[in-house]
């Protein structure tokens, strides 16, 4: 079994800790991969985490997260409410994918209620801050057992 999960973030997600702290919080893109790897290292998982602005840089990912990866992590924050590119593309993998969100979107802006990830994630985290992919760490090593 391929040991590496694959943690993949959308547009702005490079500003997380900077932009709008009032909903997306103080910790960064590197507390979420330490908090990740943690997580990984007890169960023999190790982590990729990767952050593109660009739709198409992701749906690179996941294709190559074909061969490479036992699971995918994915915030596309607002790629999570327009891109049928990521969702068809997510849809070629065979392995479990969990969708997260840090903020809790169904209490947001009407827009941001429609995911079209959902319909390929095996869960989706939202509204569990920047310790849902932690979480999604956790389920996830349940997924692959």
């Amino acid at each position: 079994m391929r040991k590496t999960i694959y943690i993949l973030n959308g547009p702005n997600l490079n500003l997380l800790g900077k932009r709008e702290p009032e909903i997306y919080g103080h910790e960064t893109l590197d507390d979420v991969r330490a908090a990740c790897v943690k997580v990984g290292a007890a169960s023999g998982l190790q982590v990729e985490l990767m952050q593109s602005n660009w739709e198409g840089q992701i749906v690179d990912w996941i294709h190559d997260a074909r061969d490479q990866a036992a699971g995918i992590i994915i915030n596309p924050a607002a790629l999570t409410h327009t891109s049928v590119a990521v969702l068809d593309a997510l849809n070629s993998f065979s392995g479990p994918v969990i969708e997260v969100h840090i903020s809790q979107v169904h209490k947001r802006e009407a827009f941001r209620h429609h995911s079209y990830v959902s319909q390929r994630a095996d869960a989706v985290m939202a509204g569990f801050g920047v310790h849902g992919y932690a979480l999604a760490m956790q389920h996830m090593v349940k997924l692959l057992a």
